[in-house]
């Protein structure tokens, strides 16, 4: 997995996240730290840019909604924990739609992985223009 980041100014400023291979259980870790690392360092707001993606399991989906609480400033679950922090996802998803949080052109794959565990529209935003994205903040 490869991560870049870069900062561009709207309404708010917001970090763009460039995720680039496949994001499983082997390096989810690394994307919530890259996420906990930039909201330390002041980041509010954030676009998760998915077009290269190719393939997300069930622990790219922990790792998404983990971003999301840590941008809400809430706890996030550990991930030691295994199905309880999966779980954790299913119980949020009354938080509505994340609002500090977007997704930026999930690949076919990713996408219907996202609408499987009912994600999509009523928890998570999925643009296919950076601009428009950027501008919804």
């Amino acid at each position: 997995m490869n991560i870049t980041v870069s900062q561009v100014e709207g309404r708010v400023p917001v970090t763009i996240v460039r995720l680039q291979g496949e994001l499983d259980g082997s390096n989810y870790l690394d994307v919530i730290d890259k996420a906990r690392e930039l909201y330390e360092a002041g980041s509010q707001f954030m676009l998760l840019d998915m077009s290269e993606v190719p393939f997300m399991g069930s622990s790219g989906l922990v790792a998404l909604h983990s971003i999301a609480l840590l941008l809400r400033g809430e706890e996030v679950p550990d991930p030691e924990h295994g199905w309880g922090a999966f779980h954790s996802l299913d119980r949020d998803r009354e938080a509505g739609v994340q609002k500090h949080m977007k997704l930026l052109s999930p690949q076919p794959e990713v996408k219907r992985v996202l609408e499987v565990s009912g994600l999509t529209d009523v928890y998570f935003e999925i643009y296919t223009d950076q601009e428009l994205a950027v501008a919804s903040f």
